[in-house]
């Protein structure tokens, strides 16, 4: 697809937008932040940035928010 980003390159021949997919917006950013944080250079701000979308989903299950994709 043109025009479209993915994350770093792929582990095992699997992209990482084939994995993040399977995830609500929180976990799957916090996966790809995961994914690439050695390929950027900036290692330890990609998992300060993968730690906040963790700290936010955790603050979405412990106030009983719905998961918007359901699978928890």
């Amino acid at each position: 697809m043109t025009g479209v980003q993915t994350c770093a390159l792929p582990i095992s021949g699997v992209e990482c937008i084939e994995v993040t997919e399977h995830f609500n917006f929180n976990k799957g950013n916090a996966i790809k932040y995961i994914w690439r944080s050695a390929d950027k250079g900036k290692e330890v701000e990609d998992l300060r940035k993968a730690r906040w979308y963790i700290d936010r989903e955790i603050a979405r299950i412990l106030n009983g928010e719905k998961d918007e994709v359901g699978n928890g």
